[in-house]
């Protein structure tokens, strides 16, 4: 087997707990299958994702990344998920200009009776980052990192 065929991409899925976390569990309780490539982290509102965050996925290692919240204009705290769609279209030229392709970021809104459409959803974000291959930008940094630190102590 070639390389290619052995990369199993690391996603972090950044989810609302009203609405896309309630999804994924729908999901899970109604047994569908979907790719296990997936590391939740539960937040209560994808408004309050820091786009620190996402930076921070990517230099532990995620390969790519889901945000992903309540349907525009269902939004628990009223207008978080418009907060976070803005921050995207700010934060994509800092993303291009680190040197990560904004295709390895996708975000979706899934609303909790949607366990279906979050299955569709995780399979083709596993799917799209595996074509793209695994992300090395921040393995230099990574290698560099923890033995310099080690070394101070």
């Amino acid at each position: 087997m070639s390389d290619e065929t052995k990369f199993e991409p690391r996603i972090v899925a950044f989810l609302c707990n009203w609405c896309t976390y309630a999804g994924a569990d729908l999901a899970g309780t109604g047994r569908k299958q979907y790719q296990a490539n997936v590391r939740v982290i539960k937040l209560p509102c994808t408004g309050g994702i820091d786009p620190l965050f996402l930076i921070k996925a990517f230099e532990r290692g995620a390969d790519g990344i889901l945000v992903s919240g309540c349907h525009p204009g269902d939004c628990h705290y009223n207008s978080g998920n418009y907060h976070a769609r803005r921050r995207w279209n700010v934060f994509r030229p800092l993303l291009e200009f680190c040197g990560i392709n904004p295709e390895r970021i996708q975000f979706s809104w899934i609303s909790a009776a949607e366990g279906g459409k979050w299955v569709e959803t995780i399979n083709g974000v596993v799917d799209s980052v595996r074509a793209l291959g695994p992300f090395e930008g921040y393995h230099k940094i990574n290698a560099i990192g923890p033995d310099a630190s080690s070394e101070k102590s």
